[in-house]
Formats: structure tokens, sequence, C-alpha cells
């Protein structure tokens, strides 16, 4: 096959450097994807919100990126690829302006959401570009296991260069990184890129803006409720309520809109392969899993009192260990080996990950504890994500390809939030219970608490302070002792549910019979990412 047979480039543009900066466009989007996590507290503090509503604008990217995955192609019919590029590219860099100059959270929260469908044109354009530019499947599967690893590599990533950014300025100027990092690639691309298109240009008329509408909502009321159902104690709450009810109905209209259109927004017909849904399971756990790691990074910040500095330092080993687990599943899905392999080797470094961190929750620890939990956390989900999304694509005819990625898109995002949603309820409850369970066997005859009470109180009013004030202090101390007691035995309670729930995925693997009925690869050249 002709290397060039689609000129979207000028003829003195290197073929290398054509690949490297189709590359580098997406960096931008996929770092500002994950940014407000990098640090919710400051974030949270610049825009004068709660943690919750920075997690909110991170599900609203994700809600964005999402729901515009099966509409963006109309666009790139319309549009030549530079035009494409150049206006898409233009907008994020507009949108990227409004988060730098605003600290209104309500003005946040919609230009989050465009700059999800935003990133979603950028990023599907930048892979449909160079899968056209590879001729091999070799080339194909191994350009889709960069763009996951660098998206899975994202939130590390973010804390690592953030982290000095973010404490020597204030927070929005991250924004204006991104902005400057997308310069240079829309540079390129302007003096590189020719007025190729493939086909004649098709007018932007029946459009599916209403399948559109229905799905980014469903996901936007999800993303509402899973983030702020425990703040407002779930269904008692009218909003949380409106919200499910809003789920339910908007969601029986968009099966019934979908049944009855002729070119549908998401082909259900995906649902009727097995393998499909077994990959979406997997996906689906292997997200759950993959953010209880934020357990940790709060664990090492309330318990071990270390600074993002530190916090983002320990991750390197969590980035090191997604980025050797990327690799090694590149190498075997092109091998051919069984996903069963791939998948086992991949849930049994997560399990090993959250049986380690189960007995390393202590009130006091060496953080070098922790560098091969958080390793085997990475290497577990590098090799599971581009196996994982290949095989779901791969379950389908070619032909209902996109609809499968967009499915495996949305569960993911789903993974997202109902791992928020988890974390959030078992926090609450596993806390009140822990802190129950030390009242009712605390009390102020018991002779440990009476030696405490008396040592700290003894430690203040040597250093000067009046001792009634000592002895409310000192009671205030062993308070302290017991929440992080509660944050502590939560963590390992839930990592305890995390390591079942692995053991019973591993179960799965290895006795579902059907996983070998489907070849592990690619079946289109102009297939998108998931």
């Amino acid at each position: 096959m002709v290397k060039r047979q689609m000129p979207y480039f000028k003829k003195w543009a290197p073929e290398w450097l054509v690949k490297i900066i189709l590359f580098s466009m997406t960096l931008p989007g996929i770092i500002i994807f994950f940014l407000p996590l990098a640090n919710v507290n400051a974030a949270a503090g610049y825009y004068g919100s709660e943690p919750a509503d920075i997690q909110f604008s991170v599900a609203l990217f994700y809600a964005g990126y999402v729901g515009f995955y099966s509409l963006e192609r109309r666009f790139f019919s319309f549009l030549a690829a530079k035009e494409y590029f150049l206006l898409f590219t233009t907008l994020q860099i507009l949108a990227c302006l409004i988060c730098y100059f605003t600290r209104e959270i309500y003005i946040l929260f919609p230009v989050r959401f465009m700059q999800g469908m935003l990133f979603a044109g950028n990023v599907n354009l930048s892979l449909t570009l160079i899968f056209t530019r590879l001729s091999s499947e070799r080339g194909r599967e191994i350009s889709f296991s960069v763009f996951f690893g660098i998206l899975i590599c994202a939130l590390p990533f973010n804390n690592l260069i953030t982290a000095d950014l973010i404490d020597s300025y204030n927070f929005n100027i991250v924004y204006k990184t991104a902005i400057f990092s997308y310069l240079p690639g829309l540079i390129f691309l302007t003096l590189a890129m020719s007025n190729y298109r493939t086909h004649v240009r098709f007018h932007l008329y029946k459009l599916d803006w209403q399948s559109f509408g229905l799905f980014s909502t469903i996901l936007v009321l999800v993303g509402y409720i899973t983030i702020f159902g425990q703040e407002y104690y779930w269904l008692a709450d009218n909003r949380i309520l409106g919200s499910v009810i809003g789920i339910i109905g908007l969601g029986g209209i968009s099966i019934f809109r979908q049944r009855a259109i002729k070119r549908p927004y998401i082909d259900l017909r995906i649902f009727k392969y097995r393998n499909f849904k077994v990959g979406l399971l997997i996906l689906f756990v292997m997200y759950i899993c993959r953010f209880a790691s934020g357990i940790v990074n709060s664990y090492f910040a309330s318990e071990l009192h270390l600074d993002p500095f530190h916090i983002s330092y320990i991750n390197i080993f969590n980035l090191a260990g997604l980025i050797v687990g990327v690799i090694i599943a590149c190498c075997m899905v092109l091998q051919k080996k069984n996903i069963r392999y791939i998948w086992g080797f991949g849930f049994l470094m997560l399990l090993v990950f959250h049986g380690l961190m189960y007995y390393s929750f202590d009130v006091q620890a060496d953080e070098f504890n922790y560098y091969i939990p958080l390793f085997l956390q990475g290497l577990g989900v590098g090799l599971i994500m581009v196996p994982t999304i290949i095989f779901i694509i791969s379950s389908v005819p070619a032909i209902i390809g996109p609809s499968a990625a967009a499915m495996a898109l949305a569960v993911r995002y789903l993974g997202f939030c109902i791992s928020i949603a988890l974390i959030n309820f078992f926090e609450l409850f596993e806390k009140s219970r822990h802190y129950n369970a030390f009242q009712d066997h605390l009390s102020a005859v018991d002779p440990a608490v009476k030696n405490f009470l008396h040592q700290q109180a003894a430690k203040l009013i040597s250093r000067g302070m009046p001792e009634d004030k000592a002895i409310k202090a000192a009671n205030k101390l062993l308070i302290g002792r017991m929440n992080v007691q509660d944050h502590v035995r939560f963590a390992m309670d839930y990592y305890e549910m995390m390591v079942w729930l692995l053991a019973a995925s591993l179960l799965l693997i290895f006795l579902f019979p059907y996983l070998n009925r489907t070849a592990l690869y690619l079946k289109s050249r102009r297939l998108s990412p998931a």
C-alpha cells in the first residue's frame, strides 16, 4: 500500500513529524481532561466551591466527550481535515481562555462540557488521520496503545507536572499553560496541511441533535446523582429524585428513538453479542478499581501528612507501572495472546495491590512501603485497558464498531462516576460505623483512655497551657485520633470489598467459556478511539 495515499499534508512535511504532531495535538486535551483533580482543594479554593463541584466539572468534560462522540463524524464529513483541526483547536483555546479568566463555578460548568465536545472532535480526527497513514495492523494497534497509554497516565502525570505550578501560582495558571501548549501544533498544521478532502462536502442538515441532547442529558444527570447524591441524602432530596426520574424517562425515549430511526445514534444491535457485554463488564470493573487509588492519595495527605509534592513523586511509581503495563499489553495483543491471560494477569496485579494496601494502611507508615503496590496498580490497569477496548470493538461486526466504541466510552464514564459514588457512600457509612464502635468501647474510666488524656494534658501544661484548656485540648486530640482511625478503617474496608470484587472477576475470566471466540484485532482502518 502506498504510504501517502491520502495527501492531507503537503509533501515537504516528513512522515515522522506528521505523526508526532498529530499525537501532540491530543496531549493538551488529555491534560485538561482530569486537570481539576490534580489538586481538588486548590481548585475548590480558587473557585470558592466544594470538592464535589470540582469532581462534577470533570464529569461534565467526560459527558461532553461521550455524548458528542457519535455526532462528531458528521462534522468530519462537512469540513476538510485542515478546516476541522483549525476550527476545533481554536475553539478549545478560547474555552481554555474562558476557564483562565473566570472564577465562577457556574460559568466553568458549561465551558467544561464544551471542552469535552471539542476534545472528542480533536482526538477522533487525530487518531483517524494516524490510522489512515498506517498500512499494517501492527501500526494501528501500537497507535491505539499509545493513545490510551497517554489517557490513563493523565491523572498521575497531571499531579506530577502541576504540583509545583499550582503551589507557586493560582490554580488557573494550568489553563494558561494549556493554551500555549496548543500553539506549536496549531502553527504546524496551518503550514503543513493541505485542503484535501476525501469526499464531496455534505451539508450539516438532518444532524441527530435530538439523540445527542437526550444522551448527553442522561450522562450529565448520572454524573450529578453519583457525585452529589451522598451530600443530598439520595432520594430524600427532590433534586436527586427528579434526576432519577429524568434518567428513566429520557432513557426510555432514547431507546425507543434508536429503534425507530433509520440511522441510530448508537446501534443497539451491539448488545446481541455476548463477548461485547462481557467486555463492557470487565471494563466497568476495571474502572471501579482504578479510581479506588484516590483513597490512597487521600490517605497520604490526611494520615501521613504528605504534601502534594511528595504525593506526586510517590505516584511516579504508579505512572511507571501504567507505562510498563501498556507496553506489555501491546506486545501481547500483537502476539495474539489469549485474552484470558492478559485479563488474568492484569486483574491479579490489581488484586495483589488491594491486598497489600489492606495490610499497609496505618496511622504511621514509611512512604517506601507504597512504592511496589502503586507500581502493581499501574501495571494492572495498563494491562487491562487497551486489550479490553480492542476486545469490545472486535466482538461486533465492523459496520457497527463505532457504536461499540461509543458504548465502551459510556461505560468508562459510568465507571468513573460510580466509583466516586461508592467512595463517598462508604466513606460516610464506614466512618460513622467505626466512630460509633469506638465510642461504645471508649469511656472516661477506660485505663487506656485515662492514660492518653493524662499524658496529652501533661504535655500541654508543661508547655505553658492552663490546666482547664489543656484538659479540653486533650479531649480534642482523642477525637482527632479517633477520626484518623475511622479513615484508616474505612480505607481497609473499601479495599477489602475491592479484593472480593476482583476475585469474582478472576473467577469469571477463567470460567467463562466464550472468551476464545473473538479475534483480538482492529478490523477497520478508519476506527476512532473509544
